[in-house]
């Protein structure tokens, strides 16, 4: 074997994740360029013992590490799978684990988003009850917005809000493979959680359902026991939790204001999904705030809708209430109306208010059978839902469609009733006055 086949073997000791290949091409290359009759096993020996004879890359030994209690916590992003109403779905789980006792808190969102990552921070900070004195970080765009020399890195005003709220310090890996290990205890952790409880794949019907499967797994874990330690993960964490700093007083507000306009399909559009508001904002600017798992649309202090927030571009979240003022002045629109497939597939729209609008349609015409639907649906906004299918249910029956009798009869349904008439009797006679008179008009007319 020449000499640069010998440095081609040294160059690959410092490659780990092409050693396993190096025999092989040692071997093909002296078949391609010599026509050498070396066989493969031959080679693969040489290069077994030339390894051996190396000396060790210092770089990849790993040094043990002994974290003080309260001091430092990691934290990490990592790619899950389960099925949403029955669609396999790629979600993100956010995971802050504490380096000396081990103690993880972890919660799965739709997206990587910046409002993700400040939402897992203030939920872990509080399931933990404390904030440890610093915080390893990957080089995350929600946190760094770029990478400077060395350590150095220009972060984003927001999460430099964040852990100033919080009072703990930033420590950012090295950028690629090379800084992996300098976070280590949380690098596979996803992995091993996801393994652990979300095995088989989980179905759901809503993403807070699954948090509830994961914070069950969070409180299994502190049971466990890890490798050459002498206390169980929670047991350790009782004797940390003394050394965490405090909480603030108030928790980080999590959310961006927006103030985008509503279009004149009644809907705001926010990081490229509309959400739909009433109609009476069209063409009005309105304030947004975005969360990681919520967007809530406001008219000054009030909230006038809320929405779970979308992930797919161009997406919509309409809510047939929205819509139900101008249904009523274009009954057309209602049947082929994106909202009303919406609440249908959601159940808002049910079976009863279907066979109340059909009935309604025989007995009144399109029109006036569209209206009297959109003004029971009105009635939602005041009357608990469960009442007006009742109610929808008995006037079906007896073959009655006048919306202000199905309203009357879901305020029954309620418990609503009048208030009782109690008789003041003398006690208050002495606060009655005479009715008012205009006799002093007509003095003044007679003395014109």
């Amino acid at each position: 074997m020449k000499a640069d086949d010998r440095r081609l073997v040294g160059a690959d000791r410092e490659a780990p994740r092409k050693q396993r290949h190096t025999a092989r091409r040692v071997w093909q290359r002296l078949v391609d360029e010599h026509r050498a009759q070396v066989g493969e096993s031959t080679v693969r020996r040489y290069v077994a013992d030339a390894r051996r004879r190396q000396p060790a890359v210092l770089a990849e030994v790993k040094v043990p590490q002994t974290h003080p209690p309260g001091a430092e916590a990691e934290v990490d992003f990592g790619q899950v799978s389960f099925f949403l109403a029955g669609v396999q779905v790629e979600g993100w789980m956010f995971v802050l684990r504490l380096s000396a006792s081990g103690r993880g808190f972890h919660r799965v969102y739709l997206n990587q988003a910046q409002q993700a990552f400040f939402d897992g921070h203030v939920r872990a900070l509080e399931h933990m009850g404390g904030v440890p004195g610093r915080i390893r970080y990957d080089n995350l765009k929600p946190a760094v917005v770029r990478v400077l020399k060395g350590r150095d890195r220009a972060e984003s005003e927001r999460f430099i809000a964040l852990r100033s709220h919080y009072g703990f310090d930033s420590f950012f890996c090295q950028p690629g493979l090379e800084g992996a290990h300098e976070k280590g205890g949380v690098e596979g952790e996803v992995g091993r959680f996801r393994r652990r409880h979300l095995v088989p794949v989980p179905h759901v019907d809503t993403i807070a359902e699954l948090n509830e499967l994961v914070a069950g797994g969070d409180a299994t874990d502190d049971a466990r026991w890890i490798a050459g330690r002498a206390l169980t993960v929670g047991d350790h964490f009782k004797l940390e939790a003394n050394t965490l700093q405090r909480l603030p007083v108030e928790p980080f507000d999590t959310t961006l204001l927006l103030t985008p306009r509503v279009d004149t399909k009644s809907r705001v559009c926010v990081r490229q999904c509309f959400y739909s508001v009433p109609v009476r904002f069209v063409g009005r600017r309105v304030e947004v705030r975005l969360g990681a798992e919520t967007i809530e649309v406001l008219d000054g202090p009030r909230v006038v809708a809320v929405h779970a927030r979308l992930v797919a571009k161009g997406v919509e979240s309409l809510v047939l209430d929205h819509y139900l003022e101008v249904l009523h002045i274009k009954p057309g629109a209602l049947p082929g109306a994106t909202a009303l497939a919406r609440a249908r597939a959601s159940g808002a729209f049910s079976i009863d208010h279907q066979h109340y609008w059909m009935t309604a349609r025989r007995r009144l015409g399109d029109q006036a059978g569209t209206r009297a639907l959109v003004e029971v649906l009105l009635a939602h906004r005041s009357l608990p839902a469960d009442a007006i299918r009742v109610a929808l249910r008995a006037c079906v029956e007896i073959g009655v469609v006048d919306p202000d009798v199905v309203i009357v009869e879901a305020r029954r349904a309620a418990g609503g009733h009048t208030a009782t008439v109690v008789p003041i009797g003398d006690a208050l006679a002495r606060y009655d006055r005479p009715p008012p008179t205009i006799d002093h008009y007509d003095q003044l007319l007679e003395a014109r």
